[in-house]
């Protein structure tokens, strides 16, 4: 194990450490907002690049976190996360059909497609922001949980759909996990925010089907499915590094389902009981499959993109948002069971982000390396999204396991230095 108390979970260095990152990943970010509130697409230093779709996931990532800033004592996050809200109530909402566009254009036209990923984000946006105190939180949260209550929540199947026109008339058929996912997220941070446990048990019935099909597959979870959700594990053979539907298992995603698992159950079930253990044991299973699979696994350190169904690379690149989930999630199984190969884990992880993921010149993470850690820019170019790096800040010291983020912060949950 690293011996570098700057690395080891539960030490003042690396408190300090991830509060210092933390601040300047909330510097970086600061030149999002477009005039309308619609978020720029951020380049390697934080400088907007305007020729780019502004989007409506990014948009609100952003009032997530700068929400999130506020409340941490940065008042200057304040105006931000304003700016990003009135980008999602104004210019970005659909006015004439309901629910948000996938994003506008550089010259300000619509992106098609209304999209179960980006309303997830909404959601998770409305609840931090409304934590926050932010005006028109509440307001947006309320629309935001009734268009995904009427069109992508699957009451019956106790999972959602994925992609409708723009115009909420043709519903496409694929279903993904990785909506799924971020629903899971913004499901709990609604229960946590409002004390509406329906979307607790929704969770639950997402994270029951998603265990079954974890078990079926050696713990190797399908990402895509049919209408019908039956496992498609061919999809996107052809392009396998597809930003949201790669071909193969995706072990950044397992790792960040094995924490929402764990967050799900503690906050569902008493302290001790047999189904918090069942529902960690399940956790653990995906966490290690994943960890065995992809890191390390190519001779140099990092955490590879994708695999095939038998554990083998597919691509070999290291995004950055894997590796602030790997932070997050061996951090939460430490401070749930105390087993040390997790904190191990977590040393090797911050040892990686501080020598060779974290841009110590320009600020926040390279967001895609190469197998030997080179810089690339293929599917994320530009350093776009604060959001999984921020929260890899936050989430090792949340004191309560089963809360989200936000909301351990406006409990002052969160052990800083």
């Amino acid at each position: 194990m690293n011996n570098n108390r700057k690395y080891q979970l539960n030490t003042e260095e690396n408190r300090r450490f991830l509060k210092e990152m933390g601040e300047g990943i909330l510097r970086f970010g600061k030149q999002f907002p477009a005039p309308g509130g619609s978020s720029y697409y951020l380049g390697d230093d934080g400088t907007p690049w305007k020729d780019r779709p502004r989007e409506t996931w990014i948009t609100s990532r952003m009032v997530h976190v700068y929400s999130i800033g506020y409340m941490l004592g940065h008042e200057e996050c304040r105006a931000l996360a304003q700016a990003g809200l009135k980008g999602l109530r104004g210019e970005l909402h659909d006015e004439a059909h309901g629910g948000w566009y996938a994003g506008l254009t550089a010259d300000g036209g619509i992106l098609p497609t209304k999209q179960c990923y980006a309303h997830a984000f909404v959601i998770l946006a409305a609840t931090s922001a409304l934590l926050a105190g932010i005006p028109g939180a509440d307001e947006l949260l309320q629309d935001a949980c009734r268009v995904y209550d009427e069109k992508f929540w699957n009451e019956q199947e106790g999972l959602s759909s994925d992609t409708w026109d723009t115009d909420f008339t043709v519903l496409d058929d694929y279903r993904g996990l990785n909506a799924n996912m971020h629903t899971v997220e913004a499901f709990l941070a609604v229960a946590d925010a409002v004390s509406d446990e329906k979307y607790r048990v929704r969770a639950g019935r997402i994270i029951d089907h998603v265990l079954e099909w974890a078990g079926q597959n050696g713990w190797r979870l399908p990402e895509h499915f049919t209408k019908e959700w039956k496992a498609n594990l061919e999809c996107n053979r052809e392009k396998p590094d597809d930003p949201f539907k790669p071909y193969g298992a995706t072990p950044g995603h397992g790792i960040e389902w094995a924490r929402l698992i764990v967050q799900w159950a503690v906050s569902t079930y008493a302290p001790g009981s047999e189904e918090i253990g069942k529902y960690l044991e399940a956790a653990k299973k995906l966490y290690r499959r994943a960890v065995s699979d992809a890191w390390n696994c190519d001779g140099a350190p990092g955490i590879v993109y994708t695999t095939d169904w038998n554990g083998k690379p597919v691509v070999h690149d290291r995004m950055h948002w894997t590796l602030a989930e790997a932070i997050n999630t061996s951090s939460v199984l430490y401070r749930l069971c105390g087993d040390g190969e997790y904190a191990q884990d977590y040393a090797s992880f911050m040892e990686y982000l501080d020598t060779v993921v974290l841009d110590h010149v320009n600020g926040s993470w390279f967001h895609q390396l190469n197998e030997k850690n080179e810089l690339m820019g293929t599917v994320w170019p530009g350093k776009s999204d604060l959001y999984h790096a921020f929260q890899a800040t936050l989430i090792p010291y949340n004191a309560q396991i089963g809360c989200s983020i936000a909301a351990a912060v406006k409990k002052n949950e969160i052990e800083q230095a």
